[in-house]
């Protein structure tokens, strides 16, 4: 796997949600990098998002990307997998997600498929992971809302609810 994709895996799976899917962090500590993270199971089968702002992940890893690094950009990232964590293979799935804030104001999420990995390794071993990015004003708190449809029709949906502040 790719140093870059390797250093955005791990921040995007930093904190595990608990088992209700939906994981509202602390207060930001300074000069930690917070994570919100959903987990949603069924079966042998993860979902897992997360949401981070843009300003803490590693330049490299933003310009691969083609992501912009800002405390108002927050990126929301969608893993599908199968099988045990160690040897879970990528799924493909539609991704459909909003942002809400505490106004009300709802903004509909574009998500893309984002490959990483050796292709080489063999059949589902490459990673497919799905990226969006939502602009806010800070300080702010947002509502994701995320479902997954995964290829034969089962469908996942999960919440995260996270506040931002300026870095």
């Amino acid at each position: 796997m790719q140093r870059s994709a390797a250093v955005l895996l791990a921040l995007a799976f930093a904190a595990c949600g608990g088992g209700n899917g939906t994981n509202v962090p602390a207060a930001p500590s300074p000069g930690v990098a917070e994570t919100g993270e959903a987990v949603a199971r069924v079966g042998d089968v993860s979902v897992r998002a997360s949401v981070v702002q843009t300003s803490t992940l590693d330049e490299a890893v933003a310009r691969e990307y083609g992501i912009t690094r800002d405390p108002g950009t927050v990126l929301l990232l969608v893993a599908v997998r199968q099988g045990p964590d160690a040897s879970a293979v990528a799924l493909s799935a539609r991704i459909s997600a909003t942002a809400t804030d505490l106004r009300g104001g709802r903004q509909d999420i574009a998500m893309r498929a984002l490959k990483t990995g050796d292709p080489g390794s063999g059949p589902g071993r490459a990673l497919l992971d799905y990226v969006g990015i939502v602009t806010t004003t800070l300080p702010d708190t947002l509502r994701f809302d995320i479902t997954v449809v995964r290829e034969g029709g089962a469908t996942s949906t999960l919440q995260i609810t996270r506040e931002f502040y300026p870095r």
